[in-house]
C-alpha cells in the first residue's frame, strides 16, 4: 500500500513534473497503475480517488460501504468518505479545484500503456476545476524504475538463461543428426526444466520455433502441435524467466531473450536475414549509448526509428510488424514504463535512469522463416550508462 517511502518517491517525481498532485482513479481494478500504487487488499467495488500533492499528505475519496480495505490507511493522512455520486463530485472539486494534475491518461490514446482513465471521468475531474495532464513520466519515475537488488536479480537471470539457450541449440544439433531428433515442444520442456534447477520461474513459454512456425511472432508449441527440429532447419528460440519471490523479499525482474540457431549450413537467405536484425539491435544500443553518453533526453519512439531504418534498408521493413521494444519492470515483462516503439505506439516518454527493455527487432517472412535477437537494456542510475544483459550477445547465427 501507499506508504511514506513511496509517497516520498512519488513527491519528487511530481515535483519535478512541475504540478500540484497526481490524481489516481480506479474503479474495479480498471487501472492496474492506480491499483498496484494505492495498493488496497480486499473487495473495492466503487470509485475510489486519491490524490498525491507535491508537498503535504495524500488525500483519499473512498465510499462509506467499503471502508474494511482502507483500514492501515495512515490515520494522519486525509480520507473523505462519500454515499452519493453529488458528495463525491463535491468532495473532489475541494480536493482538485484549481490543480494542475497528472492522471493515467494519454492523449489520442499515444501511449494505452498510460491511458486508464475513462473519459467520462477526465470530463468530471476537468468539470471540478483540474487541469489534466499525462501522469506517463510520473509513471516511469514511480512504477518502473529497477532498484539494485532488481537490476542484480535480473542480471543473474540473464546469465542463466542465455547459458540454457546455447545449450539447447547444442542439444538439438546433435538429435537431429540421431535417430531421435528433437520436437520443438521437447526442447520447451527441456528449458522448463533447466529454469527450475535454476531457481527461476516464467508464466509462460518459452517459444521453441522451427522454420516457418518462427514467422509467426508469438507461436509457442504444444505436445499436439510441434514440428521436429531437423538438419538444415533455421530455429529460433524466445525464452523468459525471473527469480521468484523469496524470504519475503518480492521476485526479481525478468530476463527476456531470443537466441538464433541453424541445424547445419545457413542459406544466403538466412544470413541476409539474421545480419538485418543483428544489425538493427546493434543500432539500437548505438543510439542509446551515444545520446545517454552525451546526456541528452532520448525516447522509445527515437530508439524504435533507429533500429528500423537498418531493416528498410536491407528490404525487410514491410516484414518487421512490431515494435523495436518492450518495457520491464518487476510488476511483469512487459512493464508500464517507456518502450521502443514509433510503430504501434507513439512513444514520447523518455528514458529516464533506472528503467528497462527489451530490444528486439525481427523478421517475419511468412511461409519461410522468422528470426529475432533480443537483448534487454537498462539505464544506470547516473543516467549515461547503458548496461546491455546477457554480458555476451549473439554476434553471429549459432551453427550446430
Amino acid at each position: 500500500m501507499l506508504d511514506s517511502r513511496s509517497l516520498a518517491t512519488i513527491q519528487r517525481a511530481v515535483a519535478g513534473a512541475g504540478l500540484d498532485g497526481w490524481l489516481l482513479y480506479d474503479f474495479r481494478g480498471n487501472n492496474p497503475i492506480a491499483s498496484s500504487v494505492i495498493g488496497l487488499a480486499g473487495m473495492v467495488t466503487r470509485r475510489i480517488f486519491v490524490f498525491v500533492p507535491r508537498e503535504g499528505t495524500p488525500v483519499a475519496i473512498t465510499h462509506a460501504i467499503e471502508q474494511v480495505p482502507w483500514a492501515s490507511w495512515p490515520r494522519e493522512w486525509e480520507k473523505h468518505v462519500y454515499s452519493s455520486w453529488r458528495s463525491l463530485e463535491e468532495t473532489l472539486r475541494r480536493v482538485v479545484a484549481g490543480k494542475r494534475v497528472a492522471m493515467e491518461y494519454s492523449p489520442g490514446d499515444a501511449v494505452p500503456y498510460v491511458d486508464y482513465v475513462p473519459a467520462g471521468v477526465l470530463e468530471m475531474v476537468r468539470a471540478a476545476g483540474a487541469e489534466v495532464v499525462t501522469s506517463g513520466e510520473i509513471v516511469s519515475r514511480v512504477h518502473a524504475v529497477w532498484t539494485d537488488a532488481e537490476r542484480a536479480a535480473h542480471e543473474r537471470a540473464a546469465e542463466a538463461i542465455a547459458r540454457i539457450a546455447r545449450e539447447a541449440f547444442t542439444r538439438m544439433g546433435k538429435a537431429a543428426r540421431s535417430s531421435s531428433p528433437l520436437t520443438e515442444h521437447d526442447v520447451a520442456e527441456w528449458i522448463r526444466g533447466e529454469f527450475r534447477r535454476e531457481g527461476l520461474e516464467t508464466d509462460h513459454g518459452p517459444n521453441v520455433s522451427v522454420g516457418a512456425n518462427a514467422a509467426n511472432p508469438h507461436y509457442e508449441p504444444s505436445a499436439e502441435r510441434s514440428a521436429t527440429v531437423r538438419v538444415g532447419d533455421v530455429v529460433l528460440i524466445d525464452l523468459w524467466a525471473r527469480e521468484p519471490e523469496k524470504d519475503g523479499k518480492g521476485p526479481g525482474v525478468y530476463a527476456d531473450q531470443t537466441w538464433m540457431g541453424v541445424v547445419g549450413e545457413p542459406s544466403a537467405r538466412a544470413l541476409a536475414v539474421w545480419t538485418a536484425i543483428r544489425d538493427a539491435r546493434d543500432a539500437a544500443i548505438a543510439a542509446l549509448r551515444e545520446r545517454l553518453g552525451s546526456g541528452e533526453t532520448v525516447r522509445g519512439g527515437e530508439i524504435d526509428d533507429a533500429s528500423r531504418a537498418v531493416i528498410v534498408a536491407r528490404g525487410f521493413g514491410d516484414q518487421f510488424t512490431h515494435r523495436t521494444g518492450h518495457s520491464i519492470d518487476v510488476r511483469g515483462l512487459h512493464g508500464s514504463g517507456p518502450h521502443i516503439d514509433n510503430l504501434e505506439t507513439r512513444e514520447e516518454r523518455a528514458l529516464v535512469p533506472g528503467v528497462g527493455f527489451s530490444i528486439e527487432p525481427g523478421v517475419y517472412l511468412s511461409g519461410e522463416l522468422g528470426m529475432r535477437t533480443e537483448v534487454n537494456g537498462y539505464v544506470a542510475p547516473d543516467g549515461r550508462t547503458l548496461v546491455i544483459t546477457p554480458r555476451e550477445i549473439q554476434r553471429d547465427l549459432i551453427v550446430v
